[in-house]
């Protein structure tokens, strides 16, 4: 689940569609919205919503449909935002600042951070945003693609935009990580006696002329911090091996 901070950040962030005309890439906007904890979907003048196509592709995402915020004009959309970006993969004869998502991002969560609003107002899927709706706009972000070819769909440019801003805010993966007791330094120091006396027997050391084997077995394992569970299976191994030899 999202930390408590970083869902107050993003609530302030809200994903506006102008003129959406395919009910199913709004299903799939929401889902890309909430699988980076944005949860703010507006809808300006869309052509079909509520729509079953929207909900089978929202997967999971539905709460965010049912509170989708749906208005007839643009202005509507974008009350009490200090920054209103638009996403344009086009070029314009503008006067605002253009900006790709990776630096664009952690200016908009700062503002975010100070309690500010802010739209990222994407456009319809066959022409994208008039320039009418890029002018009421006071930045415009870019996704860097192939220039061959930059087709992207509204979903993932909005996947793109919302993982820039989660990252931004949380680059946190702890909740993913497993914890696995690592062995203390007794129950490795048994490790290499039992390590010492199995070679010995298996005539691999021979304790008379020992060399630097040991030494360099001992830097060997301990590159890397052992957990007590791997010491129990080697010591396991090595009481098989010196029971099987005898």
């Amino acid at each position: 689940m999202d930390k408590p901070a970083t869902s107050n950040i993003l609530s302030r962030i809200r994903v506006v569609l102008s003129h959406p005309s395919h009910p199913g890439n709004i299903g799939s906007v929401a889902r890309a919205m909430k699988t980076m904890g944005l949860s703010r979907l507006v809808l300006v003048n869309p052509r079909s919503f509520p729509s079953p196509d929207a909900l089978a592709l929202a997967s999971g995402a539905t709460d965010l449909l049912d509170a989708a915020q749906v208005v007839s004009e643009l202005d509507d959309a974008l009350i009490g935002c200090t920054q209103v970006v638009a996403l344009s993969a086009r070029r314009r004869e503008l006067t605002v600042p253009m900006h790709n998502p990776r630096e664009l991002a952690p200016l908009l969560i700062e503002r975010c951070q100070h309690g500010e609003e802010v739209a990222l107002l994407f456009g319809t899927e066959m022409s994208g945003l008039s320039n009418d709706e890029v002018r009421r706009c006071n930045r415009v972000v870019s996704i860097p693609a192939n220039p061959d070819y930059s087709s992207l769909n509204l979903a993932q440019a909005v996947q793109v935009i919302a993982y820039e801003l989660r990252m931004a805010v949380d680059t946190d993966l702890s909740h993913l990580q497993e914890y696995h007791e690592l062995a203390t330094h007794d129950d490795v120091e048994r490790l290499y006696v039992d390590l010492e006396n199995t070679l010995v027997q298996i005539g691999f050391l021979d304790p008379d002329n020992p060399k630097r084997l040991m030494p360099r077995l001992r830097r060997l394992l301990g590159r890397g911090q052992l957990e007590k569970v791997e010491v129990d299976i080697l010591r396991g191994i090595l009481r098989a091996t010196r029971e099987g030899r005898r």
